[in-house]
């Protein structure tokens, strides 16, 4: 009688498609069901900024503390100008070439896709918000000039370019420490260019918020794009590839 072959003693994983067959997996739903939150929570806020409500009478006077705070003007300068296209896209820029050549270099199938996606989402960027403002047209603290200010272009492209950049180099680092680490330093970097744009009265904090929302899509989508890359290839990418 011939005996099944034991799967335990097999010297290949199982195929990965396999595994992706069948009911969802919570993570799966926890992935689509982020997005989905996020965006609600944009439209709320979105909704709210437009309209002469209770909560942008308490976004107003939230700013008002801001700008009172005790950070110097020229340290809040500096953060608020991190948003800067000049500034955070070469970033980016710099870590898409970095995390192509060592994805090339590696040999990972559809090497380019990641860095790719990254730039794409940089792009969505002005092509979401631009046509936003516009339909928003909220104006700006006092002293401001115009109207348009919701959502924030700056903390978009803070948000979108330098975590596009720490989700393209955390597959290279070996240490989940390191991993950990770059991601909080990300998220400080993001919430400081933010309290800079209030704290200088260049935007309304529900602005700022917007814009995060609006950043975390963008993210997650290319943190799809990433992860599926990293599944088709049957292997995370390795440090040892090329020189840290």
């Amino acid at each position: 009688m011939t005996s099944l072959p034991d799967r335990r003693s097999s010297p290949h994983p199982p195929d990965s498609s396999s595994r992706d067959e069948g009911p969802p997996t919570a993570g799966v739903r926890n992935r689509v069901l982020a997005p989905v939150l996020l965006l609600v929570l944009f439209a709320l806020l979105t909704w709210q900024a437009a309209v002469d409500g209770p909560v942008r009478r308490a976004d107003e006077r939230l700013a008002r503390t801001v700008e009172g705070s005790r950070l110097p003007g020229g340290a809040a300068e500096f953060l608020a100008d991190l948003g800067n296209v000049a500034v955070a896209v070469p970033v980016l820029l710099a870590v898409a070439a970095y995390a192509a050549w060592r994805a090339r270099r590696a040999a990972l199938p559809r090497w380019w896709l990641p860095p790719l996606a990254a730039l794409a989402a940089m792009a969505l960027v002005p092509a979401l918000v631009v046509p936003l403002k516009e339909a928003v047209g909220r104006t700006g603290p006092p002293g401001a000039a115009g109207d348009g200010y919701y959502p924030s272009g700056h903390t978009a492209t803070a948000a979108v370019a330098y975590g596009a950049a720490v989700l393209l180099l955390i597959p290279w680092l070996r240490d989940r420490y390191r991993r950990r680490e770059l991601t909080i330093a990300c998220v400080l970097l993001v919430a400081a260019v933010g309290y800079g744009l209030v704290r200088r009265g260049y935007h309304w904090p529900l602005d700022v918020a917007g814009s995060w929302c609006l950043g975390a899509v963008l993210l997650l989508g290319l943190s799809a794009v990433s992860r599926s890359t990293r599944r088709s290839s049957g292997r995370t990418p390795s440090p040892r590839s090329g020189p840290s």
